[in-house]
């Protein structure tokens, strides 16, 4: 199973093409859109939020509300690109016409300088429009398609956030269903509603003050059988490629399971997860330290995966740069405005941990059919608890 997305931020569309999702599933726009609008919420948010109505469009692969096995085709099109046709057009402009937005001056923090020098653009508008966080419309759609096709194998996920500029929210002992309501219900998706309102408060003011914060953001997934994953190539364990899906999101900057870099800090009796075994649950552990992995596999236990987001680089009191034509100093330029995007990025994370997740679920069991493959994956989960 793998996707591809394209689409610049103020372009027609966002596209999305998913292949390798298993024939005769069940689904239907509404199981994408409830993700694309998710995605939109969170108190932090800037203008362009308020701009876009994220609705998505299946073009290809589903008949009748079921998957063909063909791939699948999802584009979100962007309602402010008529405001936006001379700039991004794909016409060629005439020789006496000059290029309205063109971008000279690099954003530290963003693409714009270093895609600049890779791909020989002069008008960093050509990087800025792609590297834009816009692109996880696209990703989220993807993953939305995965969220189904887990959600009908009995496996379940929520991203929510635990952090934002240093404000941590309390551990609480809630089923995921709890966590998935009360972080749908919080404007920061946070557990702790007086958690909750100090990342508020504090977000209100970076924005006050022009500038923005970062956070942490966290996903869980129960209902993964174990051995899912592998030991026996670097590239096939599900850990690791789950690690590397949450870090290629924008902004994203560090990845850890279970009590992640805690655990250079204690004893081994303190970090490993004792093996224990019950005639109702089949193997468990007494802990979930380590979030759900050992050797690269799944152990049964729920992923725990957290990812760690900078502040957004465009800031109101904007930072020093250079100008690629003149070479002068200058302060850089403001195409966004939002002062956190934590709680929006905890669903994108969500997202692309699915992808990863349903990706190697498909690998491991018969998946032409997604009767046969819910078929394989029950009669895995009952010789699981019977080994």
């Amino acid at each position: 199973m793998r996707y591809l997305t394209a689409g610049e931020s103020h372009g027609k569309q966002q596209t999305t093409i998913i292949e390798g999702i298993p024939a005769r599933m069940p689904i239907t726009q509404d199981d994408i859109n409830e993700s694309l609008l998710r995605r939109q919420k969170g108190h932090g948010r800037g203008k362009r939020m308020q701009i876009e109505k994220d609705l998505v469009d299946i073009v290809g692969g589903v008949r009748h509300g079921y998957t063909l096995g063909s791939p699948i085709a999802l584009v979100v099109h962007n309602d402010d690109f008529k405001h936006w046709i001379d700039v991004m057009g794909e016409d060629p402009i005439a020789e006496d016409q000059d290029i309205r937005r063109v971008v000279t001056r690099p954003r530290p923090g963003h693409a714009d300088l270093n895609g600049a020098i890779k791909y020989g653009h002069r008008d960093m508008r050509n990087i800025l429009e792609r590297s834009s966080a816009r692109e996880t419309t696209a990703r989220v759609a993807a993953g939305a398609v995965a969220k189904t096709l887990l959600k009908q194998l009995d496996i379940e996920i929520v991203g929510y956030v635990k952090e934002i500029a240093g404000i941590k929210a309390e551990e609480k002992d809630l089923s995921i269903a709890e966590k998935a309501r009360i972080s749908e219900e919080s404007p920061v998706r946070c557990l702790d509603e007086v958690a909750g309102q100090q990342m508020m408060d504090a977000i209100d003011k970076a924005k006050k003050d022009g500038d923005s914060i970062g956070g942490v953001c966290e996903v869980v997934v129960e209902g993964m059988p174990a051995g899912i994953g592998s030991y026996v190539h670097y590239d096939r364990k599900l850990d690791g490629r789950i690690a590397g899906a949450v870090q290629s999101i924008n902004a994203f900057k560090g990845v850890e399971f279970g009590i992640g870099f805690e655990a250079a800090r204690k004893n081994g009796s303190e970090v490993h997860d004792e093996i224990l075994w019950s005639e109702e649950r089949g193997y468990y552990r007494r802990t979930n330290r380590l979030g759900g992995f050992e050797g690269g596999m799944t152990s049964g236990m729920p992923i725990v995966v957290k990812g760690v987001m900078k502040p957004i680089p465009t800031l109101y009191k904007p930072l020093q740069s250079v100008d690629i034509e003149t070479k002068e100093p200058f302060n850089a330029s403001i195409e966004r405005s939002d002062s956190c995007a934590v709680p929006a990025a905890a669903v994108v994370m969500e997202h692309v941990v699915a992808f990863e997740v349903a990706k190697a679920i498909l690998e491991q069991f018969p998946h032409d059919q997604f009767p046969k493959l819910k078929e394989a994956v029950d009669q895995y989960r009952e010789e699981v608890r019977n080994f």
